[in-house]
Formats: C-alpha cells, structure tokens, sequence
C-alpha cells in the first residue's frame, strides 16, 4: 500500500491531499465546486500532481460525477458537506436542499462506493452528525455503509488537538473497510502531545494553549463574548486570526500559498480539515489496509440474496445441466426446446466447467492450465439444493453461507467470486437443443428468492428532474417539512395545492438521456410521463401505465401499439443492453436470463425466442418507489439559478 491510489471529494483546498500524498498515495481524482476553493487547490496541487488537472480529472459539481467514468482508486477521502449538520448551520441535515443539494450530497458518496468498490474509506465531518435528528442521521449513514455496501464502519470524534496541532476542532471521522470480517479489528491511532502551541503559531505568548475551532464566515465577537472564535489575548494585546496563524493551526505547510484574497482565504482554511490528524489516522487506515491484504484467505465472505443466488444458479446449472424455458407467466413450455448445457463459466470465475457424461465435470483452471475431473453427485444433488435455496431465503442483508465453501472445497478451485453491478451476464453457457447450437451465451440472473427482482436499480441516473412552475421559494420547507408516511404523495399533492406545476425539465445524468434517445427520440419524453402516472395516480405497472397516459392524451404522435412497441423495446434494451450510468453503443452484452423462481427451480429465456422474453418484461415489469433519502429526490430544491425543482426516480421491479 506504499503506492496506493486515493480520491479527494468535497475537496476544499485539498487537507485530504496533503496528507494521504505524504503517506505515499496518489491523488487519480478530485473534486470541489466552490470556484475560489478550486483556484487554491490547482495552485498548489498542479505543481506536484500535474496528471490530475491534464487529464480533466478536476471535478466541480459532484452531482455531475458519473462513478463508471471514475478511475480505480484504493481509498475514498471525502469531508463532505458539514452546514447541514452542524451548529453554524440550518442544520436541516439530509433535507437541506436550499443550495443546490448540500445536504443530501453523501449519497453521492454511496454511488461512488457502490460502483467502485475501494478498498477503504474516509469520511469526515462535524461532531453534531452523530447525534443529528436524535441520530437517525448516523443510524442512515451507518446502516447504508455496513448493510448495503458491505463495509465495516469505525468511527471516532478526533480534535486536532488530539494529533499535535493547537486547535479543539473536534470532528467525527468515519473509517471503513470492503470485506473486513472477523478482522474487524481496526483502532484509531493513540493521542500525541502537541507539536507545537498558540503561543509558537503567534510568536508571542498566548493566553491560550490551544486555540477555539477555526469556523467559516465573518470575524467573531468580542474577545469576552462566549462566541468569540478569532480574538486572542497575545503580549497582552487583542489580535485577530489571520491566515498566517490559521494555516499553521491547521497543519498547512508554511509554503502553502493562497492566490485568493484575505476573506477568502479564511474561509477555506475553516472548510479546511486539520492535516495531522487527517494523516495519524490515514496512516493507521492503511496500515490495516496492509495486514488485511497479508490474511484476506481468513476474512469471513458476506454477499446479499442476489449474489448468493448467482453462485446457486450455478450449481444447479452444473446439477441440472440443463435449462428449462418458460413463458411469460414463468411456466414451463415445451421440453423440446429446453436447452442443454455443455459448458458453464462465469465472467469472474478463474475456471470453465466442461460437463462430460454420467455426472463427470471436467474442471480447466484458465490461468494455471490444470485440469482434474470431478464427480458432481459427490457433493450436489437436489436435496443440497433444496438446502441451500432454503438458507437463502431465509438471510438477511448480507450473511455468510458456509455450505457454499464447502462445495467450492470439492471442486477443487475457487469457484466463483460473484457478480458485479456493472456486467448484464452473470453466467455464460454453451447451449444446443434440436434447433441451435451456442457457445459463450451469456444470461442475466433474476432471482425471487429475496424481494423481487429489479430490472433497473435506482440511483442519481435514474432522477429525471422537473422544474416547479408558479411556486413560492417560501413554500419550500414547508413542502419539505412534510414527513407522513406517504410524504412523496403527500409532497406532490401539497405542491399541486399551492399552484405549482410540474414541466419536464431534463434526466440528471448526461449517460441516461442519451441511452433512452437511442431507443427511440421520444423514450426522455414518454418515461418522464409515465412516471408522473405513476408518482401523481399510483399506476405501476408498466402495461397499465403506458394505457392510461395514451389516454389522457399523451399520444407522442403515435398509437398505443406503437407505444407498447417502444416500450417493450426499452425494457429489452435495460434488460440486455445498457447501464444507466454508462452511455451506450447500441449492442446487446447478454442473450437472456435465468429466472429463479421462489421455489428454487430455474427457467430461462433467450432472444431466439424474443416474442415470450418481450412479453414477460412487459407483462412482469412495474415501477417501484425506492428511498427517497437513498437516491436524493422528492425533495424540492433551489438552485442557485433561482429556479425550484423536483426530482422523480426511475426503478423497475418484477
């Protein structure tokens, strides 16, 4: 890890930089939207890491940062948005949305971590996180970190003083570890002495040992006042902090320099994280980075429903060896079209799986070249299977499933590390039935041993964005202060109560709009409607949907045929084709999928028959309401444009 590569989000002036650089890191990916901040951030950093701004891996507004588009990186450093939570705020929190999107700007962080998958991260922010909103706040944090991202979370409120540097500022930070297990063992690193006091900042003898929290903003109160933060009694005479003795109290190097002005200045260096401290516990981070790296044979594995249930797929694939098609309602139809299966491999399998007669598998190691035969009923069979579709059932989260290494013991080989949000083929198979003959197939997994499956997961690609026509900018907190039950129902109503209209405005992502126009032209224009049925009428599925918005006039210079043609087509294309995220060239990545139905018994599709696969989507497929909070909309926001809007996401399920 003496080499290892970080990214610096929120990145003010860039602390984080400093640091994670003089533990031996690389910066591959910034980003910071205040226009003075980035002036200050490009002075210093274009010096010594000149890659990051020729590259164009110098972003401004975060919400702009599409995650596929990211490079790899070992480490996710973020100081995050504080206002929303701290004293000096609104403290509005997750719902501050009057600054373009400032409070619910970490759940960008979660795509990020999501898409990426880094090894570790760092978090910080002020101390009054933990207990923001009676701790609901943190309880969101830590449960999205632990339960859904599959990251172990360690957090601690740390004071520059507690790392050398004269100053309280406490702050909570938040370490975390992809696959930690039973190694959950990490520790904040002890306290220091201090290196230096106010006095040595001053050059002069200070009444004060250690000084008050830098803050942002406009000069502090009377040197006696209890909110004073920036008056000092030093050679007995009152002085003013400047950013000479700001840069110090925070840990920036003396050659440090700013090229803005003097307010300016100040204000970045109090947005600032405090430098030491950032590096002590840096170090410790990727010091446990290192022993986890030397026993990661030992970690516990944990994965969700879904990517248990790809490594099930598979073995019924090896025990069944075949698959069974079906129709639109799941049933099974004619066996003389089931495919047989003569070969079974994965996209992230280290091995292909030859299925020879009388229940041999031939197992070939593609990297090592060794071979060895292996005899199936040793170790599976349907009673196993049973077993094993029971246990996932029955988890919760994520969950180890020791059954599973067994089997992967008698094969003799690591068998299959899982899937990833960024592949449409989970399991690629040589198939041949009385009408074809196909290699290298490569099938989705949907599986209903969990909730229902999704066909399209929310994110921030999925937020088409409307702008709120005729409505006051005072109605918006009292909008956003509704928190029923049914509050993005309730929201939407009270919106349309006080005179506002909804007007499609644009898809948040750039990759999204343009994905929907290569299906057709008018597939922004046909969802963005479909989806205000849904929101406004509660029509959720798809078929019904698409009927009632022809209805009320919506006809896209087109019959309803037509539309369902479209529609189908854009199901298809999510299906087997492109990723929200990504744009798209056009071609299909997958063939068709296998279904696991709740019972533990597969059926599958396949584009030879295209007909049943269209009409199984069309007919199956409904849109769902995921977290409002999670994937940022429902909320009405400012923009810095004067403008309000509202967002709606986009999830299908089955």
């Amino acid at each position: 890890m003496s080499d290892f590569k970080f990214i610096d989000l929120f990145a003010g002036i860039g602390g984080f930089h400093i640091a994670m650089e003089s533990l031996g890191g690389t910066c591959v990916f910034a980003s910071e939207i205040d226009p003075f901040a980035r002036k200050t951030y490009e002075h210093h950093f274009k010096k010594t890491n000149p890659h990051l701004f020729h590259s164009g891996m110098f972003n401004d507004d975060i919400r702009k940062i599409n995650p596929i588009d990211l490079p790899d990186f070992d480490v996710l450093c973020a100081g995050f948005p504080c206002q929303p939570f701290s004293q000096a705020g609104h403290k509005r929190g997750f719902n501050d949305t009057h600054q373009s999107e400032r409070g619910n700007l970490f759940f960008n962080i979660v795509e990020i971590l999501e898409v990426k998958n880094p090894q570790a991260f760092f978090l910080e922010n002020v101390r009054g996180i933990i207990n923001h909103d009676h701790g609901n706040t943190f309880k969101i944090i830590r449960d999205m970190i632990e339960n859904e991202l599959g990251y172990s979370f360690h957090y601690q409120v740390v004071k520059a003083s507690d790392y050398g540097l004269p100053q309280l500022r406490p702050r909570t930070f938040m370490i975390g570890f992809k696959n930690e297990g039973v190694l959950s063992s990490f520790s904040f690193p002890p306290k220091t002495p201090l290196k230096f006091n106010m006095s040595d900042v001053w050059n002069g003898q200070c009444s004060r040992e250690i000084g008050f929290t830098l803050r942002v903003g406009g000069r502090g109160s009377n040197i006696k006042d209890r909110r004073n933060w920036d008056s000092y009694l030093v050679d007995g005479q009152i002085k003013k902090i400047m950013p000479e003795q700001a840069k110090k109290m925070q840990g920036f190097p003396d050659s440090f320099e700013f090229p803005v002005a003097k307010t300016q200045a100040m204000k970045q260096l109090g947005n600032s994280v405090a430098i030491d401290a950032i590096k002590a516990c840096g170090k410790a981070m990727i010091e446990h980075l290192k022993s986890l790296a030397s026993t990661g044979d030992k970690m516990v594995k944990t994965k969700n429903k879904g990517e248990w249930t790809e490594l099930y797929a598979f073995l019924k694939i090896l025990n069944d060896r075949e698959l069974k098609l079906a129709d639109k309602n799941l049933n099974i139809i004619n066996h003389a079209n089931h495919f047989n299966v003569t070969k079974v491999t994965t996209l992230n399998s280290e091995a292909s799986y030859y299925l020879l007669e009388n229940d041999w598998v031939l197992v070939k190691n593609d990297s090592t070249g060794i071979e060895e035969k292996i005899r199936v009923s040793d170790f599976l069979n349907s009673t196993v299977l049973s077993d094993l579709a029971h246990s996932i059932r029955s988890g919760s989260r994520t969950f180890t499933m020791p059954e599973f290494d067994m089997i992967q013991d008698k094969l003799g080989i690591s068998m299959v590390k899982g899937g990833n949000s960024q592949q449409k083929s989970d399991i690629v198979l040589d198939i041949n039935n009385h009408q074809i003959l196909k290699k290298d197939e490569g099938f989705g997994i949907k599986s209903y041993l969990g909730s229902k499956p999704t066909l399209l997961n929310a994110s921030g690609n999925t937020n088409f964005i409307f702008e709120i026509l005729n409505l006051q900018e005072s109605h918006i907190d009292q909008v956003n202060a509704i928190n029923t039950r049914t509050k993005l129902k309730d929201r939407i109503e009270k919106i349309h109560a006080l005179g506002g209209t909804f007007k499609f405005s644009k898809i948040e992502t750039e990759s999204m709009a343009y994905n929907l126009s290569m299906v057709d032209s008018f597939m922004p224009n046909i969802i963005s409607s479909m989806l205000q049925e849904f929101y406004f009428n509660r029509s959720n599925a798809i078929s019904t949907n698409l009927e009632n918005i022809f209805k009320q006039g919506h006809t896209f210079d087109t019959d309803l045929i037509s539309l369902q043609v479209k529609v189908k087509r854009f199901l298809m294309s999510i299906l087997l084709g492109f990723f929200a995220g990504k744009k798209w060239d056009g071609k299909d990545v997958s063939n068709g999928i296998i279904v696991v139905k709740e019972t533990g018994e597969q059926v599958g599709f396949h584009i030879t028959d295209k007909s049943s696969l269209e009409n199984y989507l069309f007919e199956n497929i409904k849109f769902d309401t995921p977290s409002t909070t999670r994937h940022r909309y429902g909320h009405l926001i400012l923009e810095n444009n004067g403008k309000v809007y509202f967002k709606l996401n986009m999830q299908l399920r089955f």
